[in-house]
């Protein structure tokens, strides 16, 4: 396909096309005459993760460029890992923690194979931090009750990774999981924050769902002595 249409396909300007190309984000396409050039589905796939890596994920450039060469390279899975969770977390030194934090992450951790330098570690021990904060208690195993849903959502990420069969397939799951799982899971927790409240308190009048269509009305409760 020609420029105009990998364009028209992946919905992404012409000029930003250019722009992930000059950025090295995005080959470039098989020439087929002077200032012409053929591109092929796999041109089109590379537009669609760069987009949902930079508009969904949040990435920066540099860091899209960072886990697209980890997915295009021969590096092991976990090192394919480690340079996902580094693009996604923010660089905290470990002197900016305090040790009873981060003795609160290794001990809800405890068993799991965590290096010191983790990023999910540090950050973990910066909200915890924070909790003590802002005078939050952990009264019911708040805390322990996320490393077990933590732990669920890792297992998976691992089992679709197992579900590739090549590495490639493989590092580009890696990476998306990575990325956009955080946002899913972001998500999700929202909803069913609304869903267990709702349960328990009661549901706000505007947000009880209607009723099917065609379906007999509520009968109204008979409060007859």
């Amino acid at each position: 396909m020609r420029m105009a249409e990998l364009s028209t396909r992946s919905g992404t300007a012409v000029a930003t096309i250019k722009y992930y190309q000059r950025e090295n984000l995005l080959a470039g396409g098989e020439r087929s005459g002077p200032n012409q050039a053929l591109y092929a589905e796999s041109h089109l796939e590379r537009i669609r993760l760069i987009r949902g890596l930079t508009e969904v994920g949040g990435l920066s450039v540099a860091a899209v460029r960072r886990v697209l060469e980890a997915i295009d390279s021969e590096l092991s899975l976990p090192e394919t890992f480690e340079i996902a969770q580094h693009s996604v977390s923010a660089t905290i030194d470990e002197s900016a923690v305090s040790a009873k934090a981060l003795a609160r992450v290794d001990a809800l951790t405890a068993g799991w194979h965590v290096s010191a330098a983790n990023p999910g570690r540090l950050a973990a021990a910066r909200v915890v931090d924070t909790f003590a904060e802002v005078g939050q208690t952990d009264a019911r195993g708040w805390f322990d009750r996320y490393a077990a849903a933590a732990l669920l959502a890792a297992e998976a990420d691992i089992d679709e990774l197992d579900a590739r069969v090549d590495r490639a397939a493989k590092g580009e799951t890696v990476v998306v999981g990575t990325v956009l799982g955080d946002k899913l899971f972001s998500g999700l927790r929202r909803a069913a924050q609304e869903h267990i409240a709702a349960l328990r308190y009661g549901m706000p009048p505007e947000a009880a769902p209607e009723p099917a269509p065609g379906s007999a009305p509520e009968a109204a409760p008979d409060h007859t002595p």
